[in-house]
């Protein structure tokens, strides 16, 4: 899934990740989420950042969203886990901020592997706001144009071609 010429490595799965923030040094926060995440995913790849207007909760700040793949040793919970520790340590306090609101740094698990996972509300893959989002579809399919969602078959660039403006620019 990270890249088609790309195998993976045993013992590994494929993993999509949405990154986005819109409080504080935005594009220094996901340069450094970035790289934390190096850490966690082999052969990892990163798409532009985008900035797009809030779409739920519109009284804030532009967002900065980018998507990075690469190849996770371990399960989806564990990367969830160590998702969190990258949020906490950019100064995402989860018990303080609103939902949809300002944030320092926000990481979604939007593909992993094939699989579907339904864990609510602590886990859902496919992302479950995946296909309603251009700011997540437009770098997920930088990284992999050929993406479909594992839940209808569909491929994401059909999704994103049937979706409203939501303000997108490119940065």
């Amino acid at each position: 899934m990270p890249c088609p010429s790309q195998q993976n490595p045993p013992g590994t799965a494929p993993a999509v990740l949405g990154l986005g923030s819109n409080r504080g040094d935005s594009s220094s926060i996901l340069r450094g989420a970035i790289e934390a995440l190096a850490g966690i995913l082999e052969g990892l790849r990163d798409a532009r950042v985008l900035e797009s207007e809030p779409l739920y909760v519109k009284n804030q700040a532009r967002f900065f969203n980018t998507a990075v793949s690469g190849f996770y040793r371990g399960t989806a919970l564990e990367l969830l886990e160590e998702i969190h520790r990258i949020e906490a340590s950019f100064g995402r306090d989860r018990q303080r901020e609103r939902r949809w609101g300002e944030r320092t740094l926000d990481i979604d698990i939007l593909l992993f592997g094939g699989q579907i996972i339904s864990l609510p509300p602590r886990l859902e893959i496919p992302h479950p706001r995946l296909k309603e989002r251009r700011f997540a579809l437009i770098p997920l399919l930088e990284l992999l144009p050929d993406a479909v969602d594992p839940l209808t078959g569909i491929p994401y660039r059909i999704i994103l071609d049937g979706l409203p403006d939501q303000g997108i620019y490119l940065r």
